[in-house]
């Protein structure tokens, strides 16, 4: 039965902008708006007055409001706001991604404690229903990769260098079009992308993986010579949240790919993502839709305040099933890797180098390396280094994965 929802929204930029639009064009939700909270009180706004408050109390403490929507940039301020509404037996509805990966157990917790529900698909793919297709469609499947394109801005980027653009001129053009923000750091560093696989590992396995286990490389380092190796090889660049899982063992990180043309991604371009799950049962599917912008994440979010209306939460049945996972380093990846030196180059470990080129611009060596020996160095702050990993495949210690089927799903 559908109960009246009345909600507290914390937040009121882009998404919440779009969130109080869409619930107003809507017909089919018992739902409303009581409170807006936020932080700018000279700031103009296109909607009555009446709806804003600056204190957090006036939503929390409102007997009244029954689901709290928090859509702000604080990770620190919004686990603060998630938490006092989790305990006051509030139903909440999230999109901070950083949050949520960094508090996931003890939220969850909290929300079971107090009887009420904790959703957050728009945290993971915007407008990508993923999170609720891993709790239900897979629910009694068993799943072992789940990869994919996760953040829309890194995306756009790598599409316009792709195209013969500089990094430097494609990221402002995102921060111009309101992709990136003016320090894209959590973006073009793979942060953002870490935060989400967090968040998928949990529901594809039942794994909660600590943030600072999940290796993340992003994109700052590309350079105009990586990509025009890529063009020349007939490869696309794309930055992938990767994950699957091998017995008892799971495999997560976050790096630039090389991929080819019959790659799911390949053509996935600008702010889309796009992720695939592929499962023992029901084999791959692909899940494509707009990751960035007001209305997708929007509609997301609007989703689950739906779901909320016939008390839906999300069950965590992998997690339930007590399998001793771990998250292993003990697999090997082979890569391109480019640096302005060779001095620079040679600081990196392969144990087995298949092709070498030293030019005037810049240098690159191609083969097998250690993921642990790959770990020892800080990327994001390795200026003159790039790194992407090539798509042959990855090898585990216990497994190695040669067949043309499987090098696409488990190594991309």
């Amino acid at each position: 039965m559908r109960k009246q929802l009345t909600i507290g929204l914390f937040g009121f930029g882009c998404v919440g902008t779009g969130l109080y639009e869409v619930l107003n064009q809507t017909s089919l939700l018992q739902a409303r708006i009581k409170h807006i909270v936020v932080k700018d009180a000279t700031k103009k706004r296109q909607i009555d007055a009446s709806y804003f408050a600056y204190d957090a109390e006036v939503i929390l403490g409102d007997s009244e409001v029954n689901v709290v929507v928090e859509l702000i940039n604080d990770s620190d301020a919004a686990y603060v706001i998630v938490k006092r509404a989790l305990e006051s037996g509030k139903h909440v509805v999230s999109a901070n991604k950083k949050l949520i990966a960094l508090h996931l157990e003890e939220l969850i917790a909290l929300a079971k404690a107090n009887n009420v529900s904790f959703l957050y698909e728009a945290a993971v793919g915007g407008s990508i229903p993923i999170i609720r297709n891993l709790e239900e469609y897979y629910n009694n499947d068993s799943l072992s990769s789940i990869n994919g394109i996760v953040n829309g801005t890194t995306n756009y980027i790598l599409t316009k260098t792709g195209e013969g653009q500089s990094f430097d001129d494609a990221l402002k053009t995102a921060q111009e079009l309101g992709f990136a923000e003016l320090d894209p750091t959590s973006d073009v560093d793979g942060f953002d992308a870490k935060y989400k696989l967090v968040l998928l590992l949990k529901h594809a396995f039942g794994y909660t993986a600590k943030t600072e286990q999940v290796w993340n490389y992003g994109i700052r380092q590309l350079k105009t010579w990586d990509a025009t190796y890529a063009r020349e090889k007939g490869y696309k660049i794309k930055l992938l949240a990767f994950g699957t899982r091998v017995d008892d063992q799971v495999v997560g990180f976050v790096a630039p790919h090389l991929i080819p043309a019959n790659h799911f991604a390949y053509n996935v371009e600008n702010e889309f993502n796009a992720v695939v799950v592929e499962a023992l049962f029901s084999d791959r599917q692909l899940f494509l839709g707009k990751g960035a912008g007001s209305y997708p994440t929007a509609s997301a979010v609007l989703s689950d305040i739906s779901a909320l209306q016939f008390d839906y939460a999300y069950e965590y049945r992998k997690t339930n099933a007590q399998e001793n996972l771990t998250l292993t380093t003990d697999f090997r990846l082979r890569v391109y890797v480019s640096g302005t030196t060779k001095e620079q180059l040679e600081r990196v470990k392969f144990e087995e180098i298949q092709e070498i080129y030293h030019g005037s611009t810049h240098h690159f060596h191609i083969g097998w390396a250690n993921f642990s020996d790959l770990q020892q160095l800080d990327w994001n702050n390795e200026s003159d280094l790039f790194l992407a990993v090539l798509p042959e495949g990855l090898q585990l210690a216990s497994t190695v994965y040669a067949e043309e089927g499987q090098l696409e799903a488990h190594a991309n």
